[in-house]
């Protein structure tokens, strides 16, 4: 696996996030998706397997379980069209009260950028975080539906919310 020790610009390990990257459109938010120890497993494991990506209708190639320098294909078919988006994961955290992961997009992504999905337990309380960063891919012709692709963003992050809300 390659890049294993990248540092994460979106710091998924950390409970605060404070970014400075310039040039990137910077997004967080964090809800809440439920409580209990059995609800937090269901939607640790969900998590660590990609299944905030899967449950919102992406298709994740090779499906295994989430680690550093792991290079999955992330898919979506939209519109008559299969984009595939690979990735790269730089950071893992899994700790009692925080598990999440970041990824950094590689060339043949529609957008350059980072993102990260962190569930946090405070108490009985589960808080799933989504940390971005975001710029224009410099390839032909996703650079020219940087505008689209922030709204299928938008629309994306709202499944991913939903995606481990309720253990269904």
């Amino acid at each position: 696996m390659k890049n294993q020790n990248k540092t994460s610009l979106t710091e998924p390990s950390n409970s605060s996030w404070a970014p400075s990257t310039e040039g990137y459109a910077c997004w967080a938010k964090s809800i809440y998706i439920g409580q209990g120890v059995e609800q937090w497993r269901w939607a640790c494991s969900q998590l660590l397997s990609w299944g905030i990506k899967t449950r919102s209708g992406f298709r994740v190639t090779p499906a295994v379980p989430v680690v550093p320098g792991q290079e999955p294909t992330i898919s979506v078919h939209a519109l008559g069209l299969t984009v595939l988006e690979p990735v790269r994961v730089i950071a893992v955290v899994n700790t009692e009260y925080r598990v999440g992961f970041a990824y950094q997009t590689l060339p043949g992504h529609p957008v350059c950028g980072e993102e990260a999905f962190v569930l946090e337990r405070r108490d009985e309380n589960i808080f799933l975080t989504i940390r971005s960063l975001t710029k224009p891919s410099s390839a032909l012709p996703w650079r020219v539906l940087y505008p689209l692709l922030r709204v299928a963003q938008v629309l994306a992050r709202w499944r991913y919310f939903r995606a481990l809300k309720l253990k269904s």
